[in-house]
């Protein structure tokens, strides 16, 4: 064979395998092994493989044992540490891996890969091939030549003959001198001692080689030429360690080097077991494009898809559905904004493989006739509203909201498929179904776009041809019930998650359902009008921000922004974005703006044009045409803590420590002849804190219903409580809460506006009186690290996966996480467990009040008047009686004809 333009590639997989432990994230699979290094290999693997194309490669492994270096020089990388244990069990997963990928792995004991990868250099490109060896070992520059170049792993950097001499300053040809002179600390090659690179190159660029530097030895003066002269008994061992071998006697030739077919079925399986979901799905997808099942479930490829057309076939799944202990059920509809979805069609399934797709709004030219809508929901009405039917369902508040509009109501939800992942693992993945499908069951399932097409021609599901729409709509069902079949056993045998899911988050379902429907009524022309008013305010800080600059410049612009401030008024930098750039992050400007007007105007304008854009501009499009309310959409599998989230539009996040946040909420308003009634709980995480630290400081404060700041500010200046003045409470109330959400000295130094040194000592002082706190949080941490998890009161489980991550920023962030989840995730169950009491109380006495917000710690409740005192009753009792922690819940109410008011 002429191989003149064949290319052999050599990997240093020792390197890559390194520098993928020491520069990935710690990741782990659902099972805790670590997963992060075999990513990082394979990822490098793909991206080579991609850019290079060869026809020949080899990925070369340092063997386990001693080599011929270390018989020659016993200390040879004798200061080297151990591998650590959570690479040493990522090493056969990625042999595997790789060999199933297809490619050559070579490791040879005795020898270093370095010695396995000259040797195959050096018969490579005296077989012609371009060799290209990818390494971060500078070691390997010795081997470069007009056929075989190098690629740095660190930096991508391709380096020739010519590139080899402007990266260390000598040709390749010198590069063994340059390593004796200098030795290697890492390898542990002893060297000249004070020889850096400059003088190794300055040396060999004038005397020509390492034997010329010796016979001039003599000659160089000073410290470092008497250093030389102490050397040069041991330079010929050091020289032969950093040599690297060409002439090892191997088996494999060229022929043996050529990457083979990819092992499909193993990847699938690998790549499953290491969570590697998109990986999997590319393999997955190229099953079912060569015509092989994309399922690794079992009997996945056994699918029994039926579609509905007549009044006997509907009425014999009925009978089906009806003699089951549970089915999956799912919805097809024009929309996502479940108050406008009309439906158009359903989907059943009742065993693994077994479903049908109920059309009944398909309304395209030519399509088929279907059972009318009226007919279909008559025959099934007993079905849904059957408690004891039992149903399963993937994100099913979303099909109840829309079964409510046509007056069913769903019933007999005992399980949601999303839920399930999330109270399994909130953190582990994504929780929709095309995430979870390929997580659990190694299935690729046919998504929206494969059906109804992408972008501005995508269609509404009406618009879908039946014969495509349904298989698609069986699918969702059959693997959702896949699905559950899957997750269910797992909670079942950790019984604190299994009460978790069965007693809250599932009663919680179609609470949410209702309060998303009930929405909020909201004064459109208070929100134009204030509209206006801040499009003036953002025109006048604009102009005030022109006339501090000199000069007109885009608001909105970073850079603009980043030469104005740092090279025109040459304003202190005190971060860089990762490309080196003087930072204008909000924390930067915050900072500056305490010391010059400019910063302080940008932050300004940015704040009300965010106001502006997303509320007072939005909210008045949001309001729904009918019930001339906003309806937001509650999210319980996103916050990892357990919080709820919510959004289209999001009602959580407006800004209230601004006056102009506070006048948003001012737009919420009560119907006529009602009022709003906001319920909070006050200072929950706090007493979350002394419940789970046993402090007894903090148990006795909370239980004597003290001001918690000013006690904590008695504490911390050692003075009475009445004698605490507004500062001292304020920097109470900052360490109070800084320490639960983790704040270094530091940051509480910062927003203090002290010193750190200063901070440090009211942390200190605040250990000292409150020392179950410390203890609290030090236990907290050491769990964290044992289990990869923390818990709620309530036992849910919040996983801290980089709790032991060797990245101190990561390290530190999962520590200050594992700290205050247990807080925040508590609170979270806690108010979970109040709507669903209250929602009770409200639906079985059948007063007019209604919950239309869920905001934090807060519920908002819209009010007949004439109820308010019953119902303000009945909510402070629920609410305090939530949960029974080792001090009281307190629950502070507000009334008023606006949410603004109300607080």
């Amino acid at each position: 064979m002429n191989h003149a333009a064949a290319k052999l590639v050599l990997v240093d997989g020792t390197s890559y395998l390194y520098r993928a432990f020491h520069a990935m994230p710690f990741l782990t699979n659902s099972k805790g092994a670590p997963t992060g290094a075999i990513y990082g290999v394979v990822n490098m693997l793909k991206r080579l493989v991609a850019d290079h194309q060869p026809q020949y490669m080899a990925v070369v492994f340092d063997a386990p044992g001693k080599t011929f270096r270390d018989d020659m020089y016993p200390e040879y990388k004798a200061n080297r540490p151990s591998m650590p244990d959570e690479l040493r069990g990522q090493i056969q997963p990625m042999l595997d891996l790789v060999r199933a990928l297809g490619l050559p792995v070579i490791s040879m004991p005795g020898v270093e890969a370095d010695d396995v990868i000259g040797t195959l250099s050096r018969r490579g490109s005296e077989a012609g091939c371009h060799v290209i060896m990818s390494t971060g070992d500078k070691d390997m520059a010795q081997l470069v030549n007009d056929q075989v170049t190098m690629v740095n792993t660190m930096d991508e950097a391709v380096l020739d003959p010519v590139g080899v001499k402007d990266k260390f300053g000598v040709p390749p040809g010198q590069i063994v001198d340059y390593l004796t002179l200098m030795g290697d600390k890492v390898d542990n090659v002893p060297g000249v001692p004070k020889v850096g690179p400059k003088t190794a190159v300055k040396w060999l660029n004038e005397y020509g080689s390492l034997e010329g530097v010796v016979a001039a030895a003599g000659d160089i003066k000073g410290k470092v030429g008497e250093n030389l002269r102490d050397s040069l008994e041991q330079l010929p061992l050091s020289r032969e360690l950093v040599t690297i071998r060409c002439d090892l006697e191997m088996a494999e030739d060229l022929a043996d080097l050529e990457p083979r077919t990819p092992q499909i079925g193993l990847l699938r399986e690998m790549y499953a077991e290491l969570e590697f979901k998109t990986w999997l799905a590319e393999v997955l997808g190229g099953e079912l494009e060569g015509g092989v099942s994309s399922s690794a479930s079992e009997g996945a490829d056994e699918t029994e898809y039926a579609t509905i057309f007549s009044e006997v076939e509907l009425d014999e799944w009925i009978r089906t559905l009806r003699a089951s202990d549970v089915f999956a059920f799912d919805t097809e509809t024009t929309s996502l904004d479940y108050m406008q979805a009309e439906l158009v069609g359903m989907s059943f399934a009742v065993e693994p493989g077994r479903a049908a797709y109920l059309p009944v709004g398909h309304g395209y030219a030519g399509a088929p006739e279907q059972l009318p809508l009226d007919v279909v929901l008559k025959r099934l009405r007993p079905l849904l509203e059957d408690p004891k039917q039992m149903k399963v369902g993937q994100n099913l508040k979303y099909d109840m909201s829309v079964l409510a509009r046509y007056g069913i109501r769903l019933a007999g939800v005992h399980f949601d498929t999303m839920l399930e992942s999330y109270v399994l693992d909130s953190t582990g993945s994504r929780h929709d179904m095309d995430s979870l499908a390929l997580k659990y069951l190694g299935h690729k399932t046919i998504h929206f776009e494969d059906v109804a097409g992408k972008g501005a021609k995508q269609l509404t599901f009406d618009q879908i041809a039946i014969e495509d729409a349904a298989p698609y709509a069986a699918e969702d069902a059959d693997i959702t019930l896949r699905l559950h079949l899957e997750l269910w056993p797992r909670l079942l045998a950790e019984p604190e998650l299994s009460e978790l899911f069965q007693t809250l988050e599932m009663p919680l379902l179609p609470v949410l359902s209702r309060i998303e429907r009930n929405g909020v009524r909201i004064d459109r022309d208070r929100l134009l009008k204030q509209s206006s008013e801040l499009a003036q305010r953002m025109l006048a800080v604009e102009s005030e921000a022109h006339s501090a600059a000199g000069h007109e410049f885009n608001l909105g612009s970073p850079k603009q922004i980043q030469t104005i401030l740092f090279e025109e008024q040459g304003l202190p930098v005190l971060s860089k974005t990762p490309k080196g750039q003087p930072s204008t992050a909000e924390s930067v400007l915050q900072e500056l703006a305490h010391d010059y007007p400019l910063p302080a105007l940008i932050l300004e304008h940015r704040a009300i044009s965010k106001l502006k854009s997303t509320y007072t501009d939005s909210l008045p499009e949001a309001i729904n045409p009918v019930t001339g309310r906003v309806h937001t959409s509650y999210h319980q599998a996103v916050a990892s803590t357990g919080r709820l989230s919510s959004s289209d539009p999001n009602l959580q996040n407006i800004p209230i420590r601004r006056a102009e946040g506070r006048r948003v909420r001012q737009a919420f308003v009560a119907a006529p002849d009602r009022v709003l009634m906001a319920a909070d709980y006050s200072q929950i995480e706090l007493r979350i804190m002394a419940h789970l630290s046993g402090d007894e400081g903090l148990l006795k404060a909370f239980g004597e219903g003290a001001d918690i700041h000013c006690a904590t500010a008695a504490e911390v200046f050692s003075v009475t409580p009445e004698a605490v003045s507004d500062d001292q409470r304020r920097s109470a109330k900052a360490i109070n809460f800084g320490l639960i959400y983790g704040m270094s000295a530091f940051g509480l130094g910062r927003q203090l506006g002290i010193g750190r040194n200063e901070a440090q000592a009211y942390v200190d002082r605040y250990f000292a009186r409150y020392p179950g706190v410390k203890r609290f949080m030090d236990e907290t941490r050491e769990r964290a690290r044992d289990k990869g998890y923390v818990q709620t009161v309530f036992g849910r489980r919040l996983y801290v996966p980089e709790i032991n991550s060797r990245n101190a920023p990561r390290r530190q962030y999962a520590e200050r996480t594992a700290i205050n989840a247990p807080m925040q995730g508590s609170a979270a169950d806690i108010i979970k467990r109040a709507m669903i009491c209250l929602d009770g109380w409200l639906t079985e006495v059948g007063k007019g009040a209604r919950i239309i917000m869920q905001v934090h710690d807060e519920l908002v409740l819209e009010i007949p008047e004439a109820e308010f005192d019953s119902v303000k009753d009945a909510t402070i009792r629920t609410m305090e009686s939530a949960a029974e922690l080792r001090v009281p819940l307190v629950v502070e109410v507000g009334v008023g004809e606006n949410w603004d008011e109300a607080h």
